[in-house]
């Protein structure tokens, strides 16, 4: 959740940091199932309206993938209100903006919109849940566009297909191991009665939240809310929720990918702990220590000091199960990606012997802090951390409380952590080579 470096903070103190406003907010649930949160800040005259539905690329179907993300492009069609194409028109034409996202867990639209159209993006999030089209003519649309969207940002994009060639690796059982986006063959073979068999499913007021965040007034939005979408109806429908253990790796797994690459890299996955798990924060702190922002570890010895890397760094992705953290490497000229492997290695293996030193583990401590202030600047930022903490937790009110967690890791908590999860056999190692050496 945390990618965005804050350098300017980190010569500050942790108590500065203490005196950031309580997020307040109000939360209930409708008749049918639809849990609703709402959030007053007066400061800008604007309201976010989004709406989070607990359906990712992990409760797709094997032979059908993709469609968790294909509906993100789908919903914006139109429904049996709207005009196909007209659903980025009212909000345009009023001054605001929209978008969605989707992830291996849920996926996320809103509104960002003058807080005197809160109506009719209210209106608009209800026709999507209700009335979407969800017809042929709208699914070859889209699905044109989605296979255009693989072909640029996967297939023909440097290093685009990291994550894909990543997770069918680390995963052998778990729904992870396919790409969010999903494979062309199966958007090729969906029929419209796969996707509305999917919409009917998993687009329902009970696998939801509504969260609102900006200049609004409680009790107006309150009524505002039921008369858009208390009269929907609740899903009946079984919701999937795969229960899949992925079993250990069994040892460190190797392989090679040849690319449309200029510059070798070099790419190590670790298998991590599940979001909200005790271990989690620690490796997520470990992983800031080693990859955020130039004056960290990765990118201080790899670029500026041995200059053996162009760029490198590490994430840890934020998952509902047990997920990836990943560092990379993309080689200087000249630089063989062996060695390249060697000087990553040998930074996380100080982190593993040694304990980090006091004055580097408070700037660590002020970075994550500063990122949580970011996260919450902005009113649809506020909006979806709500809609998480509630979907992933049940616990809103982590948005104010989740920062207590990672200020209660120790630096022997990170070094714990870094022996445990960032072992050679419990890796993927991949080196991405440019195709003309390919043999």
């Amino acid at each position: 959740m945390r990618w965005i470096p804050i350098l300017l903070f980190s010569c500050l103190t942790v108590s500065a940091f203490s005196q950031a406003r309580k997020i307040s907010f109000e939360k209930y649930e409708l008749d049918n199932g639809l849990k609703v949160i709402l959030h007053q800040d007066k400061s800008t005259p604007i309201v976010a309206v989004s709406v989070m539905y607990h359906v990712g690329s992990k409760n797709e179907d094997p032979d059908r993938t993709g469609f968790a993300h294909f509906f993100e492009h789908l919903l914006f069609e139109g429904s049996e209100h709207i005009g196909r194409g007209e659903f980025d028109m009212y909000v345009q034409r009023s001054g605001g903006t929209l978008n969605a996202n989707t992830t291996h867990d849920r996926t996320f639209y809103f509104e960002v919109l003058p807080s005197n159209q809160l109506a009719m993006g209210l209106w608009l999030e209800s026709e999507r849940m209700l009335h979407a089209k969800v017809e042929e003519k709208g699914i070859e649309t889209q699905r044109e566009v989605v296979k255009e969207e693989r072909r640029q940002r996967y297939d023909n994009q440097p290093y685009g297909s990291v994550l894909e060639e990543v997770f069918k690796r680390a995963y052998q059982e778990h729904p992870y191991r396919w790409p969010v986006i999903g494979y062309m063959k199966d958007l090729n073979a969906a029929t419209e009665e796969d996707y509305v068999n999917f919409y009917e499913t998993f687009y329902v007021p009970n696998n939801a939240i509504l969260s609102i965040a900006g200049d609004i007034d409680i009790p107006e939005t309150k009524k505002l809310v039921e008369k858009y979408f208390g009269s929907i109806p609740r899903g009946e429908r079984p919701v999937y929720r795969p229960d899949i253990q992925e079993p250990p790796l069994k040892g460190e797994i190797r392989d090679t990918v040849f690319d449309n690459i200029q510059l070798p890299a070099v790419i190590q996955a670790y298998r991590i702990p599940a979001q909200g798990t005790k271990d989690f924060y620690a490796v997520d702190m470990f992983s800031t220590l080693l990859a955020q922002g130039e004056s960290s570890r990765l990118y201080k010895s790899l670029v500026d000091e041995q200059q053996k890397a162009l760029f490198a760094g590490n994430f840890p992705l934020s998952m509902e199960d047990p997920g990836l953290s990943i560092a990379f490497g993309i080689a200087n000229m000249g630089v063989d990606t062996k060695d390249l492997e060697e000087a990553m290695d040998a930074e996380i293996k100080k982190v593993q012997e040694t304990l980090i030193p006091e004055r580097e583990f408070q700037k660590l401590r002020n970075q994550i802090e500063a990122d949580f202030v970011t996260e919450n600047s902005r009113v649809v930022g506020v909006a979806e951390s709500l809609a998480n903490y509630e979907m992933y937790y049940g616990d809103a009110d982590l948005i104010n409380k989740e920062i207590d967690r990672y200020m209660a890791v120790t630096r022997e908590d990170i070094r714990r952590a870094a022996k445990k999860y960032f072992s050679t056999d419990n890796r993927v190692v991949l080196y991405y080579l440019p195709k003309p050496s390919q043999p």
